[in-house]
C-alpha cells in the first residue's frame, strides 16, 4: 500500500480547485486559511468572492478526494486523515 503525504499548500490549493468547480469561478480567485482547534478539530475560513465560508474537515475531505481524482489521477476512495505536524503544519496522508 502506498501512502502520500499531502502538503498544506496542496490542501489549500485542493480546497481552491473544488470550491471554484463548485461556484464556477477560477482557482485564483478564491483564498483559503487552515485552521485547527482543540476542541473542533480541523477547519478552514474560504473567501469567495466576497462572502466568507467555513469549510469542517469533511468538506476537506471532499476537496481532496476531488483534487487526488481530477489533479492526481488517483482513487479518491483510499484512505485519507488530516494532521497537525508541528513543522509542516496542516497535513494529510493518503493511502490507495
Amino acid at each position: 500500500m502506498e501512502t502520500m503525504t499531502i502538503s498544506e499548500q496542496e490542501i489549500v490549493n485542493a480546497l481552491c480547485l473544488h470550491l471554484a468547480n463548485k461556484k464556477g469561478m477560477e482557482p485564483q480567485d478564491i483564498q483559503v486559511e487552515l485552521m485547527f482547534d482543540d476542541d473542533y478539530g480541523f477547519s478552514a475560513e474560504a473567501y469567495v468572492g466576497e462572502r466568507k465560508q467555513i469549510l469542517v474537515e469533511s468538506n476537506m475531505i471532499e476537496a481532496l478526494r476531488y483534487w487526488l481524482e481530477i489533479e492526481m489521477n488517483q482513487d479518491p476512495y483510499g484512505s485519507l486523515r488530516l494532521e497537525l505536524d508541528e513543522e509542516q503544519g496542516i497535513i494529510a496522508h493518503y493511502s490507495a
